[in-house]
């Protein structure tokens, strides 16, 4: 029995092509690459304009492959939700965007499985923490008050309702 190989890229979502920085990564399996390119976009459409990352399993002797689509990092989903292009370059001083709490918890539950947080409230506390890191407020705050919040039980009512 031969062991399946694995390739890990990063794409943009919906426009993988047979460059780098995956052409010359499953070339080499002999696989057809644009077969793979065209599973890939279709597997990522839904997060054009971010980058996803792509597993690629091959069986190197029947050349059959799998696409397991991962979830975009966190900064990615922020700036999908608030629509910007970019982080602040000066998160303290310069704020660029802001969330609510709903959109937070939004973006928890489509990381939650590939976060190590144990609930809703701590993953929520997880994108919080990367909102502050690129300049953006939630609910109009500081996000280190708000996590100080969700501790003291402020947002109780909206993750119940999310649950």
């Amino acid at each position: 029995m031969t062991k399946k190989q694995v390739v890990e890229v990063l794409v943009e979502g919906g426009k993988a092509t047979p460059g780098p920085p995956l052409g010359p990564a499953i070339g080499p399996l002999g696989l057809n690459v644009k077969q793979v390119v065209d599973r890939i976009n279709e597997a990522t459409k839904d997060f054009v304009g971010m980058q996803v990352p792509v597993k690629i399993i091959v069986d190197p002797v029947t050349r059959q492959f799998e696409i397991e689509v991962g979830t975009p990092p966190v900064s990615q989903l922020i700036k999908k939700e608030l629509g910007l292009e970019k982080g602040s370059s000066e998160p303290v001083r310069t704020i660029v965007g802001n969330l609510t709490m709903e959109q937070v918890i939004k973006i928890a539950r489509a990381k939650k499985q590939q976060m190590l947080a144990a609930d809703l409230k701590a993953a929520a506390k997880e994108v919080i923490g990367t909102a502050l890191s690129m300049g953006v407020t939630v609910e109009g705050k500081d996000p280190r008050e708000v996590q100080k919040e969700i501790d003291e039980g402020v947002y109780d009512e909206v993750f119940a309702k999310a649950e």
